[in-house]
């Protein structure tokens, strides 16, 4: 075994944020940020969400659809390449509450 694995260091790492159902979590970040790690988890409930990457003002957003049964048994790990200015990443929480 070579460690604990991305998703659990960055889980052990990081200070969590709640977004409850429906709701809309945005943040912009800077243009030498050259990637993000995005991890989502519930607490036995479905997961269900939609990220967004938004590349500046003419560029088309990138957009992943999430779902999993069970998102504390499953979470959801993801790393994401951001190259350029004007990156700003959306989670928006589609499961109802």
């Amino acid at each position: 075994n070579g460690g604990p694995g991305p998703a659990r260091a960055l889980a052990a790492n990081t200070k969590p944020r709640t977004i409850q159902g429906g709701a809309v979590f945005t943040t912009p970040f800077a243009p030498n940020v050259k990637s993000i790690q995005i991890m989502l988890n519930t607490d036995g409930r479905p997961l269900q969400a939609r990220l967004e990457l938004l590349q500046g003002p003419n560029n088309n957003k990138q957009v992943m659809e999430v779902y999993c049964e069970d998102g504390m048994d499953r979470p959801f790990f993801v790393v994401v390449e951001t190259p350029g200015d004007g990156n700003v990443v959306r989670i928006v929480n589609t499961a109802t509450l």
